[in-house]
C-alpha cells in the first residue's frame, strides 16, 4: 500500500515512466491521475458516455504501449494524452459511422421511406419524380441530404433526425430547412 501512495505522489513524468516499465501500483496511480481528464474529452467528442469508457481504456492501453517513446520536450504528460484520446476518440466515431458511403446511405434511406406496393401505373410517375428528387438530393450536401429524407420521407421530426444522426437539434433544424432551400432553388431553375 505505500507504493501506491508513494506513487500517488509522484509527479507525472515518473508516472509514465513507471507505466513505461509495467509497474502495477504506477500504472493504477497513472490512471487515477488522469481518468477523469481522458473520460471527460472522449465524452465531449463520442456524446456517448458508454463508448467514451471503451475511448478511456483504449487511451490507457495505448499510453502504456506509447510510454516508452514519450518526450517531454514535446508536450506536458496530460497533452500528451490528451492528444492520444483525442484520436482514439475519433477513430471511434468513425468506426461508429461506418456506413455506406453517402450516396448509398441516400438510397438506402430512400427505399426505406417510399412505399413499393403501389400499381405500375403509379410507379412509374413515382420513379420519375423520385430520379429529380434523387438529382437534387444529390446536388446538396450528403449531410443535408440526409436529414431532408429522414424529414420530408421519413416522417421523422427535427428531434427524431438529430437523435439518429447523433447531432445538436439546432443542427438538423439547420440541414433540413437549408437543404429543402437548395431544393426548391434547384426546381425554381430547373423550371425557369
Amino acid at each position: 500500500m505505500a507504493a501506491v501512495s508513494r506513487a500517488d505522489r509522484a509527479d507525472d513524468a515518473a508516472l509514465l515512466a513507471g507505466l513505461a516499465l509495467d509497474d502495477p501500483a504506477v500504472s493504477a496511480a497513472f490512471v487515477r491521475r488522469f481518468q477523469s481528464a481522458v473520460f471527460g474529452l472522449a465524452v465531449s467528442i463520442t456524446r456517448d458516455p458508454v463508448q467514451a469508457e471503451d475511448v478511456s481504456q483504449e487511451v490507457f492501453v495505448r499510453a502504456w504501449g506509447a510510454a516508452s517513446g514519450y518526450d517531454e520536450r514535446r508536450a506536458s504528460v496530460l497533452t500528451w494524452l490528451l492528444t492520444i484520446t483525442r484520436n482514439a476518440a475519433i477513430d471511434a466515431v468513425r468506426a461508429r459511422r461506418s456506413t455506406p458511403t453517402d450516396g448509398e446511405l441516400l438510397d438506402q434511406l430512400l427505399r426505406e421511406t417510399v412505399d413499393t406496393t403501389a400499381d405500375l401505373e403509379t410507379t412509374a410517375l413515382h420513379r420519375i419524380e423520385a430520379e429529380r428528387a434523387v438529382r437534387r438530393l444529390h446536388s446538396i450536401s450528403p449531410e443535408q441530404a440526409r436529414a431532408v429524407v429522414l424529414a420530408v420521407l421519413g416522417g421523422c421530426t427535427a428531434k427524431e433526425v438529430a437523435e439518429r444522426e447523433r447531432i445538436p437539434l439546432g443542427t438538423a433544424k439547420t440541414r433540413i430547412r437549408d437543404g429543402l432551400r437548395r431544393i426548391r432553388h434547384s426546381e425554381a431553375v430547373d423550371r425557369g
